[in-house]
């Protein structure tokens, strides 16, 4: 048996729609979009990730990570 977990970020939706994106201090400079998490969701029900288990899968633009937030202009 397989388990895996996925922990996922900011993650644009109705719940955080008031939020700009300047307030977020995320790696990547954005927040998530829904179908970024699926795709998680879909490669570890897929034998693609077959070799993979006990892990936690973290989709959060790298903000555990601890890099500095950074603007691109």
């Amino acid at each position: 048996m397989r388990v895996n977990s996925i922990h996922p970020g900011f993650v644009h939706s109705p719940m955080t729609e008031g939020i700009p994106e300047a307030f977020l201090q995320i790696p990547l400079g954005r927040g998530g979009n829904a179908s970024e998490v699926s795709s998680m969701v879909v490669f570890l029900a897929s034998e693609e990730s077959s070799y993979s288990t006990g892990s936690e899968f973290i989709v959060d633009g790298g903000l555990m990570a601890g890099v500095p937030h950074r603007t691109f202009d």
